[in-house]
């Protein structure tokens, strides 16, 4: 079926309102439906192990544009960044097809760190040296996320203690919720509920405005970006990349957030970014591992606190 035909099909977004007389809320829709068809035609982009590196720090969900205007805050990035095209456009399906039997030998000499929790369904254990699942044990139910710093520190300790060949550090941050600067009440954990009152459900109504959700965004990056920097300096490595799983739309094409499926290239293009760490011996990491079992509501839960389902 043709995007045409598939247009013609929608009466409620296209008969009745015409695509120029359509609410904001049925143009987003509209166009989301009309980029996930696109998807598959154009899903090109580079994997995580067709690149060379030692660690791959993961910033999820961080734009390129607004790394790049934070550059010059920070010594470890260079005055141009690079960027490459994302294989995905949502953390679960990066994990997808990043993560397949074509990169098996890759993957078992990789150890991960991670805060996100599509780690439980869309990274198997068995496949990796180790995970480390940091959202299991460090989630701040205060601030509905993981907050750095429990990352940088598990990272810090596994290269010390264990000196893998390759290491994935996954923060959760600049995504929301913005642990610096949040945005209302609808970030409180308990607010979440089975309807989570996004960040981005309250640009797309005008319920808060453009400036203040960016700067809110961009607070959150810096955040993170701090940590980073403590990172580097305190982890012995020549070949680190910093990089990130998808981007994050502020109404390009109508779009919001990061949905599955849509290849428009705010959300494809990340920074690629070649750095290299020392360890100075000056910071002693103060989260340990602990293991949690949980259930798959609680795991279910927290992806809804980050606003994935």
């Amino acid at each position: 079926m043709g995007l045409g035909h598939w247009i013609r099909k929608q009466p409620k977004l296209y008969r009745e309102h015409g695509i120029l007389k359509a609410s904001r809320e049925n143009r987003t829709e509209l166009l989301m439906h009309a980029l996930k068809r696109l998807d598959p035609i154009v899903t090109n982009g580079t994997p995580i192990y067709a690149k060379e590196w030692e660690v791959l720090i993961v910033l999820d969900a961080c734009r390129l544009d607004v790394i790049r205007s934070v550059a010059s805050q920070y010594s470890f990035l260079p005055n141009s960044i690079s960027g490459e095209r994302s294989l995905a456009s949502c953390s679960r399906l990066w994990m997808d097809r990043n993560f397949k039997d074509d990169f098996s030998s890759e993957m078992s000499d990789t150890t991960v760190v991670t805060a996100n929790p599509y780690s439980q369904n869309h990274m198997n254990k068995l496949h990796f040296a180790e995970i480390d699942e940091v959202w299991k044990y460090a989630w701040d139910a205060d601030i509905g996320t993981v907050p750095c710093r429990p990352v940088t520190d598990r990272a810090i300790d596994v290269v010390r203690s264990q000196n893998p060949n390759r290491l994935i550090v996954h923060y959760l941050q600049p995504h929301f919720p913005s642990v610096p600067k949040p945005i209302g009440s609808g970030l409180d954990l308990e607010q979440f509920g089975e309807g989570w009152d996004s960040v981005w459900d309250r640009l797309l109504h005008k319920e808060i405005d453009y400036e203040t959700a960016w700067n809110s965004y961009k607070a959150n990056l810096e955040y993170v970006l701090d940590d980073v920097e403590l990172l580097l300096e305190n982890m012995q490595r020549d070949k680190i990349v910093i990089t990130s799983d998808h981007g994050n739309a502020f109404g390009e094409w109508h779009q919001f957030g990061h949905p599955a499926n849509i290849p428009i290239p705010i959300l494809r293009q990340v920074p690629w970014i070649m750095t290299s760490g020392k360890d100075n011996n000056q910071y002693t990491p103060q989260t340990e591992r602990a293991e949690e079992d949980l259930e798959q509501s609680d795991i279910k839960a927290r992806l809804r606190d980050l606003g994935y389902v």
